[in-house]
Formats: structure tokens, C-alpha cells, sequence
């Protein structure tokens, strides 16, 4: 059943979808590490490939930037391809000083000053809390890779936390018991849609900036070197819950 933004058919994009931003990151998941990969959607460039993981078929779809696009597309996988779960894969700021470069962060929950909830939904929602079942088997899946992952809160933005006129302005007047270790600029629209529907969500993000830190990821970094967040994504897969 194509929406106007995926022209994929009934039954071609699998119950769990792992959801980078950027479609080239989709590109290179699929082509990396899928076996019997078939590209099921490419309008407006959001390319969806749909392919297996060991043995378990999953589907790696590009939500683009920003809560109006994940909030389209994720809302359509969860409404009219019947999936199940969506783990969103992508890049984060640092709020924290112990993060560095290319550390992983879960999302526990997201908070957003913005009204995606009263929009969608008339609902007067700032915060959501990520799904505690898909969040405990990352917890499990990274502790068997051997993979150190930092779990808190998330603040979802609306603009670009580079390119605000006043950063620590906008940090002071978010919720004293937040404590916030990242933002980033989807994961409130995927969780609300996720909780709409009674379906899961998770957020798994790579550090690849810092409030605390100067050096900065390259655009080179940020496509091809999250490598280990990618592969926790598609081992989470093995569990016996997809």
C-alpha cells in the first residue's frame, strides 16, 4: 500500500526497521552488512532497503532530518506497513564532559519544547519515554558485544544546537531533573508516534560532537564510522522479541 512518500508495497519493509537519518547512511548499512538486500523505496531519495541480518529479515530505512520528516515516515511504517519496531540510528551532540567522540548513547526518554504532541495530536506532550522492553534488550545486546553505552534523557531540537544565537540560554530553561546527555533532532517525533500507535521505539546515538570538546566529526565520519553503533542496531535483531 505506496503513501506519497514510500512507494514500497504491503509486506516488502519488515516488522523492525533500524532508521538513520541520512539515506546514504541507509545505503551503506544495506550494502555492508545485509544479505539479499532489495531496495523497496527511493521517492524523494529516503531509500529503504529490506534485506536479512543472520537470518532475520529487517528493513534499513532513511527518516531525513528533523521531526516533520521522521514524524511522516515513521508514522506511515507504524500505521500502514504494520511495523513493529523502530530503532533510530543516528548522530548526537554531547551534553555530558565524560562523553567523547563516537561514545553511544541510548535514549532513555526525549523531551521537546516544541508542539509536534499538540499538532499531531492536540496533546499537551513535552516528553516520552522511549520503550523500556527494546531499550533493555540494547542494554543486553551491547553488554554482549562489549560495548560501552551511555543511557539518559535526550533533548530533541528544532534547530541545530550549533547554530543557536544563545546555547546556554536555551540549556538553563530546560527542566531542572532532566539532566540531559545529548541532543539531537528526531527522536521525540519517533517515540510519540511509536506511543499513538502502542508500538516500540528506540535511540541509539553516536557522539560526534561536544559542548565540552572541540574537535568535531567530518561528513566522511558521521557516513561511514559509527560502525558500532550500526552493528548493536542489527544484533538487537537476533533477539528472540523481532
Amino acid at each position: 500500500m505506496p503513501t506519497p512518500h514510500n512507494e514500497a508495497k504491503l509486506g516488502e519493509i519488515a516488522k523492525t526497521v533500524i532508521m538513520p537519518g541520512d539515506p546514504l547512511r541507509a545505503q551503506y548499512i544495506a550494502k555492508n552488512f545485509l544479505e539479499n538486500v532489495k531496495l523497496v523505496n527511493q521517492v524523494r531519495g529516503m531509500y529503504a532497503y529490506t534485506g536479512t541480518y543472520k537470518g532475520k529479515e529487517l528493513t534499513v530505512m532513511a527518516s531525513g532530518m528533523g521531526m516533520p520528516s521522521m514524524g511522516i515516515y515513521s508514522y506511515e511504517l507504524y500505521k500502514f506497513y504494520d511495523v513493529e519496531n523502530i530503532i533510530r540510528i543516528g548522530s548526537c551532540g554531547g551534553y555530558k564532559p565524560e562523553l567523547k567522540l563516537f561514545d553511544i548513547v541510548l535514549s532513555n526518554g526525549v523531551y521537546c519544547e516544541g508542539n509536534y504532541a499538540l499538532t499531531a495530536n492536540n496533546d499537551e506532550c513535552h516528553f516520552v519515554n522511549a520503550n523500556k522492553e527494546l531499550n533493555d534488550i540494547i542494554i543486553k545486546t551491547a553488554k554482549n558485544l562489549n560495548l560501552n553505552i551511555y543511557c539518559g534523557n535526550t533533548v530533541c531540537l528544532d534547530v541545530f544546537d550549533p547554530y543557536m544565537s544563545d546555547f546556554e540560554t536555551f540549556f538553563n530553561r530546560l527542566p531542572i531533573n532532566l539532566n540531559p546527555y545529548s541532543g539531537e533532532m528526531e527522536a521525540f517525533a519517533l517515540f510519540y508516534n511509536a506511543h499513538m500507535f502502542n508500538k516500540k521505539a528506540a535511540c541509539l546515538m553516536t557522539v560526534v560532537d561536544s559542548r565540552f570538546i572541540k574537535d568535531v566529526a567530518t561528513t566522511e565520519q558521521r557516513e561511514t564510522s559509527l560502525n558500532d553503533m550500526i552493528k548493536l542496531a542489527l544484533s538487537v535483531t537476533e533477539d528472540n522479541l523481532f
